[in-house]
């Protein structure tokens, strides 16, 4: 979706997961002069770690209102994430993996925008990737964009002429483009997390989809990723 600047210290709304992706973005929003509210989900998966990484990063970032919003999706099952299914560590495939939450960011907008217009918002921040990602038709542009529109027709705010912008400021980034924005805004990796399958020791797992990527991606941006790691990929 288009950037827009905050020109009177308006309020963007980040949906802040704890991981790279939506730190940068929250970093980004920043930047930009928003001040920041932040929704993070605590939807029973697996990588529980990342609310901790979550809470964290709104206190770095001077998050004026941060909500941790329990949503247990364990209830519903269907994905690695949530159920009692096995994390792939073989590699990213070509088809959606099981580490796939049902649906998972058209429930997680929906919410944010509750959020932002409860707080007289109406800029929203996702950190969705369409290129270097594993696969989730969520995290589409298509989908943001029909998204939107919903978001315009289903709010008071929408209908009575104060749309929603979602900006997704990572979606045609590569996750070496991603970590050198981490970089440049003088972020501190091992703020997020990103692993589907931390160790007992509380070390990412190395090995995911997830760590896969990223590591790819501060390698071939040249920056060092702080985050602890249990193991090499194969």
């Amino acid at each position: 979706m288009a950037q827009r600047m905050s020109t009177e210290k308006s309020i963007a709304t980040i949906l802040l997961s704890g991981g790279l992706d939506s730190m940068v973005s929250a970093a980004l929003a920043r930047e930009q002069g928003f001040r920041l509210h932040a929704l993070t989900i605590d939807y029973g998966q697996r990588h529980v770690r990342e609310l901790q990484s979550a809470k964290a990063i709104a206190e770095r970032m001077g998050v004026e209102r941060h909500v941790e919003l329990p949503l247990d999706l364990r209830q519903f099952g269907g994905s690695a994430l949530t159920d009692d299914i096995e994390v792939p560590k073989d590699g990213v495939g070509e088809d959606i993996p099981v580490t796939y939450v049902p649906a998972r960011n058209l429930l997680f907008l929906a919410l944010t925008t509750a959020f932002a217009e409860s707080s007289g918002s109406t800029d929203l921040f996702i950190g969705v990737n369409a290129l270097d990602y594993s696969g989730y038709p969520d995290c589409r542009p298509e989908f943001i964009a029909s998204f939107a529109e919903t978001a315009r027709l289903g709010t008071k705010q929408g209908v009575e002429g104060q749309p929603f912008v979602i900006h997704a400021p990572l979606q045609h980034m590569t996750k070496a483009e991603i970590a050198s924005e981490c970089a440049r805004l003088e972020l501190d990796p091992a703020w997020s997390w990103s692993c589907y399958d931390p160790t007992d020791e509380g070390m990412a797992c190395g090995r995911c989809d997830s760590c896969r990527l990223r590591r790819k991606g501060f390698a071939e941006a040249g920056v060092t990723d702080t985050a602890p790691y249990a193991a090499d990929p194969d």
